[in-house]
């Protein structure tokens, strides 16, 4: 299953490192079973977004996957991938960059090419041949309709897939220089949020996360000292402030932090997939671990 992490640190610029693909145990043997890309996105002091991501397994490319990255940023974006569709290229790798917004996603969404028809001149948005970037570019057009407002572009795009389109699952975190927005839809995979004060629950201590999977690892000293907002597809350590999304929520934080959550979608896709439904190399990359 892909891994999706995204933190917030509005208004503060803070410095960052992280591990994609770090394990405990044998990097190489996890990379084989399973990841297909990684990569992180942040944003410079002027805003302009910055994405290193790679599309090799890490027992292909193993000093990308193991060196730590550190990074400045208000709000980072990281993304292992499995793929689901689109093969190893570096187009086909999350995060992906619209307008200046950074955006990954984990699920599968079915019937691209009436995707594309909805998406019109907005097509030319797409680079690579993922069901991700095309849901990107949707929710891309919806805010270019609705004068920027993201989390009504969201709501109206994973509607209309819900509604259009076979789904098995749409969970995806997006990024700007300033705020973070996450979506769960529907129940298939896990997304929690977790509201850290500065210093952890028992104030003091730096910001610490690795999964428990190996996947992603991150940390930050500076959040010793100021709170943060972080989304992952797994609790990432043992704060008991850990709280799954509900089904079809929407999280919504701002420029200084402050946090809103809604469910958008209150109902299954019309056309809900399984993993019965879905190609051997699909429902591989759904399944847990």
């Amino acid at each position: 299953m892909c891994r999706l992490f995204g933190l917030s640190a509005a208004p503060r610029r803070v410095r960052a490192t992280f591990w994609l693909l770090e394990a405990p145990d044998s990097l190489a043997a996890q990379s084989r079973r399973e990841p297909d890309g990684t990569g992180l996105g942040v944003f410079d002091a002027d805003g302009a977004p910055r994405v290193d991501k790679r599309p090799l397994a890490a027992y292909r490319d193993g000093e990308f996957a193991r060196e730590a990255k550190e990074r400045e940023s208000t709000t980072f974006l990281a993304h292992i991938r499995y793929a689901s569709t689109g093969g190893l290229d570096p187009r086909n790798t999350h995060p992906f960059e619209q307008r200046g917004r950074l955006f990954a996603h984990n699920g599968v969404l079915g019937d691209l090419p009436a995707l594309e028809a909805e998406l019109g001149e907005h097509r030319d948005l797409v680079a690579g041949d993922t069901d991700s970037e095309r849901l990107f570019a949707l929710i891309t057009k919806h805010t270019d309709a609705n004068g920027g407002d993201l989390a009504g572009a969201i709501t109206t795009a994973v509607r209309w897939a819900a509604e259009h389109l076979p789904v098995y699952a749409v969970n995806l975190v997006l990024t700007t220089p300033s705020e973070l927005y996450a979506l769960r839809y529907p129940d298939t995979h896990d997304l929690f949020v977790l509201r850290r004060g500065a210093g952890g629950p028992h104030g003091g201590r730096h910001l610490e996360h690795a999964s428990t999977a190996g996947r992603i690892r991150a940390r930050s000293g500076a959040l010793a000292e100021h709170p943060a907002v972080v989304v992952a597809s797994e609790r990432m350590d043992e704060d008991p402030g850990w709280h799954e999304l509900r089904p079809g929520e929407l999280l919504h934080v701002d420029a200084r932090q402050r946090s809103t959550r809604r469910v958008v979608l209150d109902h299954p896709p019309r056309h809900r997939l399984t993993l019965d439904d879905l190609g051997a190399h699909a429902a591989a990359s759904q399944s847990g671990g």
